[in-house]
């Protein structure tokens, strides 16, 4: 074994002076989280899908590029009516003034429906989450959330992203469950955990 095998840490697979499992607290949401990443996202320094399940232990993280249906990645039964898909969607007219995350349904319209009970998240660059969201039609028929964050990506000049709502798996996770009514402890919680992952990244130098 090398010595950069050596430095790699198993739970989150980043180089240990990236790795912020020492800082991590259970946290325990009541939404379920599916996060499906891009065969090809190799950003392991700067990716945050791992933080959220390291924190967030009944959090899924499945990597591929199709699947046939949502059962067929949970392997599972579920109501597709109460899950949702955390994305770019586009915002309707009358939720443009709203900040933090919207919920709409599949049609992307603001609904009074229930709120989602899972939510599912594509994990790449931007260009690889267009083809995850292209490549699994069944995501269309899933309700949609949309993020108009008040404060640009905690990555900062470190991964520039294309606008200003784009932010990391990490972040949209955080943002999203407090839009559900989650406890806004677990956001507080996860974006302590990416804040110090970027402060130890930039150290790093």
């Amino acid at each position: 074994m090398t010595d950069i095998e050596e430095d790699i840490d198993e739970r989150c697979g980043k180089p240990r002076w990236a790795c912020v499992c020492d800082r991590v607290i259970p946290l325990k949401p009541k939404t379920r989280i599916l996060i499906l990443q891009h065969p090809q996202e190799d950003d392991v320094v700067l990716g945050t899908a791992r933080i959220v399940t390291s924190a967030i232990a009944s959090a899924k993280l499945v990597v591929g590029l199709s699947w046939p249906s949502l059962e067929a990645v949970l392997d599972e039964k579920v109501d597709r009516n109460r899950w949702a898909s955390v994305y770019a969607h586009k915002v309707p007219e009358d939720a443009k003034g709203l900040n933090g995350a919207i919920i709409m349904d599949r049609h992307g319209l603001l609904t009074n429906a229930p709120r989602p009970t899972g939510l599912v998240l594509l994990d790449g660059t931007w260009s690889q989450a267009k083809t995850l969201w292209w490549r699994n039609p069944w995501l269309l028929k899933l309700g949609r959330v949309a993020l108009r964050p008040k404060q640009p990506s905690i990555y900062g000049k470190m991964r520039r992203e294309p606008r200003r709502e784009h932010v990391s798996t990490l972040e949209a996770v955080g943002a999203a469950l407090t839009g559900l009514r989650e406890d806004p402890n677990i956001e507080a919680e996860l974006t302590k955990l990416m804040r110090t992952m970027v402060q130890r990244v930039r150290d790093h130098g």
